[in-house]
């Protein structure tokens, strides 16, 4: 398998910070590794054993502290499950599953059935987003609600930043720093830390650099659980109008939001996600 780091010394670098973050989770959490076609898969248990299930996936070029400020929030109601996506710079295993076909699906089976989940919620942002919608659309049946920050596959992927992001690395870490800031939209000061972390991730992890597959009015037009989007309409990296416009045309009972001055990385909300997964 080729490494997904461009370095050994890397890869225990990012290790090393994430196992640190892992010691900073809010609230109690269990450390289960779950085997599946893919390899194994870490996911970080939170919450009522009795309560809803919630799966999260997170974006690429991260892992499961990425919902490190909603997690106290939203383990108040749900059984949280954090998965650590694979082939992401995390403790599951360094294998990419083809996205353009159904096995990240087969790869989730794995983890709910390891899990002994029939069904759950799914929260999922940019790469975890496609995951989660790309699990609706082909396991409608084990998919309650689903909650959708800056996914990908609906509006079209933007390669404008490119260029920009390429000039600004021949800056050294400065450069790749800004870079980073660029392509999130993190650019305020209090953002500082996470930009620190993902300025190291990049410095030594190769992610993936395929398009993501789109899906189809007809895709979108099936789903039949509730529905919950929210965009950021300075995304660098998707047309986040032409999300929302997508899933407002094809998806009459979606709840669609844009947030005007927000870029890729969406903070801040944990109470509406909350609220939408509360029903």
């Amino acid at each position: 398998m080729t490494t997904i780091y461009k370095s050994a010394a890397g890869e225990g670098e990012i290790r090393r910070r994430y196992e640190d973050a892992l010691h900073t989770w809010p609230v109690p959490a269990e450390h289960v590794r779950v085997p599946t076609r893919e390899g194994e898969t870490f996911v970080l248990v939170s919450g009522p054993e009795d309560a809803p299930p919630l799966v999260l996936l997170h974006g690429s070029g991260a892992n499961a502290v990425t919902w490190q400020g909603d997690i106290a929030s939203w383990s108040r109601y749900f059984r949280t499950y954090a998965v650590d996506l694979v082939g992401e710079p995390g403790l599951s295993a360094q294998s990419r599953p083809a996205l353009e076909t159904g096995a990240v699906a087969q790869w989730l089976d794995d983890v709910l059935d390891g899990l002994g989940l029939t069904a759950a919620s799914f929260a999922g942002t940019s790469l975890g987003g496609w995951a989660a919608l790309d699990y609706a659309v082909r396991r409608p049946d084990r998919v309650a609600r689903l909650a959708l920050l800056c996914p990908g596959g609906i509006g079209r992927q933007t390669m404008g930043w490119l260029f920009k992001v390429l000039v600004l690395r021949l800056f050294g870490r400065r450069g790749r720093r800004r870079s980073v800031a660029v392509v999130a939209g993190l650019e305020a000061p209090e953002h500082g830390p996470a930009l620190d972390f993902l300025e190291l991730t990049f410095s030594h992890f190769k992610p993936r650099t395929e398009r993501l597959p789109v899906f189809s009015d007809e895709q979108l037009g099936g789903l039949a659980m509730p529905l919950l989007v929210i965009v950021g309409a300075r995304d660098a990296m998707f047309d986040s109008a032409e999300t929302a416009r997508r899933v407002r045309r094809n998806v009459p009972k979606a709840t669609v939001e844009v947030l005007p001055d927000t870029g890729h990385a969406i903070l801040g909300q944990t109470g509406t996600v909350l609220a939408f997964l509360r029903g």
